[in-house]
């Protein structure tokens, strides 16, 4: 698998261009705390504080999943033909 680093200067990019950039092609994935999964996952069970986890989401922002792993999360975007960045 192979990832696609993407830059981008916020003054050059609207933030309404920015919201629907890769839509339907894009998905990125981003390190959260166990703490901040109840705002991101409602539906997800409860989860021990202190552990580093890794979301998948949408180019919008809609998170897709949540896993323990970033290679678990990439391979997901894979299998749902999305290309993966990540987010820092």
């Amino acid at each position: 698998m192979s990832e696609v680093s993407i830059t981008f200067q916020s003054d050059n990019v609207s933030p309404e261009a920015l919201a629907h950039l890769g839509e339907g092609h894009i998905a990125y994935v981003k390190q959260v705390r166990s703490e901040d999964v109840p705002e991101l996952f409602p539906q997800a069970p409860k989860i021990a504080p202190g552990l580093k986890l890794f979301a998948l989401h949408a180019a919008d922002g809609t998170p897709i999943m949540l896993t323990d792993s970033r290679e678990a999360a990439i391979a997901n975007a894979w299998s749902n033909e999305l290309q993966a960045v990540s987010v820092h």
